[in-house]
C-alpha cells in the first residue's frame, strides 16, 4: 500500500486553508451545492439575508466560488441591487472577474434555478462541508506541530483548544424565538423563584446585604470585584465562596492564580476553627485539645463542594476548557478568579496586554454565558485612585488595563476601605469600615452596600453582624470559638496580618 503523503495547500490570506491528500481522496466538498447557492442568490436578492450569518466565504471550496460570494455579500452590505450584472460589475472593480471565469460562468451559476427555495438546507450542508475540511487541517497542524520538540506541550494544547473552540462556537448558532415562548421561559423561571425559601433568583452569596441588591448571582453574569492591593479583595471572595459551599451547597470552583491552594486552605481552617493563626501556620505547636477542635470544627469544610485551582498563568482557553469539564462533571454553579489581569490570553496578543486583557473580558463574558453560570473575576484598579485627592473613591474609569471590562461586566463592584487612607488612631470610628460599592448592575440599582471588614480574621462581615466585633473582641485571649465563618471568635496577632 502506498504511503499515505500529506500535502498542505497555501493561501496567502488565510495561511493552511485545507490539507490535500495524495491518496485518491478529496477534502469534503460539494461544488454543486456551491454553484447552486450562488445560482440563488443572484436570481432572489432577499435569499443573501437568509445565509450571511451562516455562511461565510471560506465555506465554498472553489476559489472562484468564495470570491463571488464575497462580492455578493459586499454588494449586500451596500444595500445594493445583487444580481447577475452588479456582480459582474462588482468583481470588475476588484480585478477578480476574469479570475472566477468571466461573465460566462456567472451566467451559467444564474441558470442553476430551483435553489432559492431550499437555500437555507444547502447553506447548512456548505457549512458542514467547511467544517469537516478545518478539522482535517487542524489535524495536520497537530500532527506537525506535535513532531516539532521545540514547541512547548502547553503552547500546543492552548493552540489546539483555541482551534477547535473557534470552530465549535461556528457550528452552534442559536435560533430566534418567538416572543410566547420566551414569556414561557419567563414565567416558569418565576414560578421556581417563588418556591425558594430565601427569595432568591440566583446563587446566593452568603452576604445577605448585597444579596437584597442582587437577589443572588444571576446565571450567565459576568460579575467584576475590583480594589487596589490590600483592600482585601481575595478574602472577600473566598469568604463567600466558603458561604456558598458550606452554608448553600452551592458546588463552586476558584482559580487562584495569586496565592497557592495551600495558603487559601490554611485562611479557610483559621476562619472555620477559631484556632490562633500561628498555630494554624504552624509557628506554634497545637494542643491535644486543639487537635481535637480542628478535626471537628472543619467536618462542614471538608464535605464543601469547594474546588480550587491554583494553576499559575493560566491561559483564557485552559480555564475554558476546564470550566466546561467542572460544570459537566462537578455541576459547579459558580466559579470565582483570582485574578482577571493574571490569565494569559490569545498567544497572537502577546505584548499588547490591553487587547489581551480585552480578549480576556470578552471569553470570560462568552464563557458565562455558554455556561449559564455567573463568573466572578477579580480585578486591581489603577494607580489614578492613590493620586486622587478627596475621599478616594474608586470609579468605573480606574479599572486596569482595559475598558472592555466595564463594557462587558454584569455587575461591577468595587471594595473601598476608608481606614486604609487615615490614620487609626485619629478616625477609630472608620477601623473596619467598608464600603461595597456596586457601580454598574446591568439588571438592577447601582449602590452602595456596608460591610465591615474583621483585620484578624481576614474576613469580611455583613453590617447587620458588625456589632459582634464590640461584644467579641477584647485584648484578652478569647477562649470560646464559633466554627460559623460569618461568626468565628478569635484574636490574631499583627504578625498574621502582614502575612495574609
Amino acid at each position: 500500500m502506498a504511503k499515505t503523503q500529506f500535502k498542505k495547500k497555501e493561501n496567502p490570506d488565510k495561511g493552511i486553508d485545507v490539507l490535500s491528500l495524495e491518496m485518491g481522496k478529496k477534502p469534503p466538498q460539494a461544488i454543486d451545492i456551491e454553484e447552486a447557492v450562488l445560482g440563488a442568490l443572484m436570481l432572489e436578492p432577499d435569499a443573501v439575508t437568509d445565509v450571511v450569518d451562516t455562511l461565510i466565504p471560506d465555506c465554498f471550496y472553489k476559489e472562484s466560488n468564495r470570491k463571488i460570494f464575497s462580492a455578493i455579500v459586499a454588494l449586500a452590505t451596500r444595500h445594493a441591487p445583487v444580481d447577475i450584472f452588479t456582480v459582474s460589475e462588482e468583481l470588475n472593480k476588484t480585478g477578480e472577474l476574469d479570475a472566477v471565469g468571466g461573465t460566462l460562468y456567472l451566467s451559467q451559476l444564474s441558470m442553476k434555478i430551483g435553489a432559492a427555495a431550499h437555500i437555507d438546507y444547502h447553506s447548512k450542508i456548505l457549512l458542514q462541508k467547511y467544517i469537516q475540511r478545518e478539522l482535517i487541517s487542524i489535524s495536520y497542524q497537530i500532527q506537525r506541530d506535535s513532531f516539532d520538540d521545540t514547541l512547548p506541550v502547553d503552547d500546543l494544547l492552548d493552540s489546539t483548544q483555541q482551534k477547535i473552540f473557534t470552530l465549535s462556537d461556528r457550528n452552534m448558532k442559536r435560533d430566534t424565538q418567538a416572543i410566547q415562548y420566551i414569556i414561557s421561559e419567563a414565567i416558569e423561571d418565576l414560578q421556581n423563584t417563588q418556591t425558594q425559601a430565601n427569595g432568591l433568583s440566583g446563587v446566593p452569596s452568603g452576604y445577605t446585604s448585597i444579596d437584597r441588591v442582587t437577589l443572588g448571582w444571576q446565571p450567565s453574569d459576568l460579575i467584576i470585584v475590583a480594589a487596589r492591593p490590600s483592600m482585601g479583595k481575595t478574602a472577600f471572595v473566598l469568604t463567600m465562596a466558603r458561604n456558598m459551599s458550606v452554608d448553600h451547597n452551592v458546588p463552586v470552583a476558584f482559580f487562584s492564580l495569586e496565592m497557592s491552594s495551600l495558603l487559601l486552605a490554611k485562611r479557610l481552617m483559621i476562619s472555620e476553627t477559631g484556632l490562633e493563626p500561628d498555630k494554624i501556620k504552624g509557628g506554634k505547636k497545637l494542643e491535644d485539645y486543639e487537635w481535637e477542635q480542628l478535626n471537628t470544627k472543619l467536618n462542614k469544610l471538608v464535605k464543601a463542594p469547594l474546588y480550587i485551582d491554583d494553576t499559575p498563568s493560566l491561559s483564557i482557553y485552559e480555564f475554558r476548557s476546564k470550566a466546561r469539564r467542572l460544570v459537566a462533571n462537578a455541576g459547579v454553579k459558580m466559579i470565582i478568579i483570582d485574578y482577571l489581569q493574571l490569565m494569559t490570553g490569545p498567544p497572537e496578543l502577546k505584548g499588547m496586554r490591553e487587547q489581551e486583557v480585552s480578549a480576556i473580558s470578552r471569553s470570560l463574558k462568552a464563557i458565562a454565558k455558554e455556561l449559564n453560570i455567573p463568573i466572578i473575576a477579580l480585578s486591581q484598579l489603577s494607580r489614578a485612585v492613590e493620586t486622587r485627592g478627596g475621599t478616594k473613591r474608586p470609579q468605573l474609569s480606574d479599572l486596569r488595563e482595559s475598558g472592555a471590562i466595564e463594557q462587558d461586566a454584569d455587575i461591577v463592584m468595587f471594595i473601598h476601605r476608608p481606614d486604609y487612607y487615615a490614620s487609626s488612631e485619629e478616625h477609630p470610628e472608620l477601623v473596619g469600615l467598608t464600603d461595597i460599592i456596586i457601580a454598574k448592575h446591568r439588571n438592577g440599582e447601582v449602590r452602595d452596600v456596608q460591610m465591615k471588614f474583621r483585620h484578624s480574621e481576614v474576613r469580611f462581615v455583613d453590617s447587620t453582624d458588625a456589632k459582634l466585633d464590640m461584644d467579641v473582641f477584647s485584648n484578652d485571649r478569647i477562649e470560646t470559638f464559633s466554627s460559623k465563618m460569618n461568626g468565628a471568635e478569635f484574636m490574631s496577632n499583627s504578625e498574621f496580618d502582614k502575612d495574609f
